[in-house]
């Protein structure tokens, strides 16, 4: 049985990191230089679609494999000290107010950033190089959101559910089996750079401490999601004005498009997990 979770968790962490590394190499650079709204549609679409069938698909072979592992991996991984500790330390009322401070804490870092560069043409500050996933157009913000909820939802399934359960059905330890996951969800963003990878660890690491506190997988894909919608879509709307440009396109060689005289002239950069 564990040789078949030792070959099914090397057959994934091979195709993801391959795929990472493609993307590194080829895809992102090639996306980098589409100009039209209509070529970074398409594009948008396809890894949409990519997307949703790899990881999904990841997720679901994985959990199958691995199900009875489940929760058995969380309780053994908040069995931990430090995790312990802070479980008891937000048990009954304690916690409550926390959790409502944590929400509060959250909306105003997603939120506070985008509303004091409204009218702006100042960067947010950038972990990672994202700056070209950004929409630039109307038509764009859909994929945005489209991207944003997909990822909050697969990425989530796979990454704190089904990758930390297989690691535990190898290692036996829970904090080795979601720290781990965590490592590979970083590394999913190689065209990221260095930053990106090492912020995206960082996220993982704090998804994996949210899910073992709250015990909901429901939970970590909403922030997931929010916090992707925030780069994708709320700072394109709100700073970049990006609902008044209609459509990028080119004719003979210069890119034309709807003014837009409040945009900054670069595609501010956050940072995406």
């Amino acid at each position: 049985m564990q040789l078949a979770l030792i070959a099914l968790f090397v057959v994934v962490a091979v195709l993801l990191v391959v795929r990472a590394a493609r993307r590194n190499r080829t895809d992102y650079r090639r996306f980098k230089r589409l100009r039209t709204t209509r070529e970074r549609q398409f594009v948008f679409a396809k890894w949409l679609r990519e997307s949703f069938f790899v990881f999904g698909g990841l997720a679901i072979a994985v959990l199958l494999a691995s199900w009875q592992y489940v929760s058995v991996a969380a309780t053994d991984a908040r069995s931990w000290q430090p995790l312990a500790w802070l479980a008891r330390a937000l048990s009954g009322g304690v916690g409550a107010g926390v959790a409502a401070g944590a929400v509060i804490v959250l909306v105003a870092v997603l939120l506070l950033p985008v509303i004091l560069l409204r009218r702006s043409n100042a960067e947010l500050p950038t972990i990672g190089d994202i700056g070209s996933l950004l929409p630039r157009t109307r038509g764009e913000l859909i994929y945005g959101a489209g991207l944003s909820i997909n990822a909050g939802l697969v990425e989530e399934l796979l990454f704190r559910l089904g990758m930390p359960a297989l690691l535990f059905g190898i290692t036996g330890n829970g904090i080795v089996a979601f720290t781990l996951a965590a490592v590979l969800f970083g590394l999913l963003h190689l065209y990221q750079k260095f930053w990106g990878v090492l912020g995206a660890t960082i996220l993982g690491l704090a998804f994996s401490v949210v899910y073992l506190l709250t015990n909901s997988i429901v939970v970590v894909i909403v922030i997931h999601a929010l916090i992707d919608l925030r780069s994708l879509v709320l700072i394109p709307l709100v700073v970049q004005r990006v609902w008044n440009v209609r459509e990028l396109a080119t004719t003979a060689g210069a890119d034309t498009a709807t003014p837009n005289p409040t945009a900054p002239d670069e595609p501010i950069a956050t940072e995406l997990p």
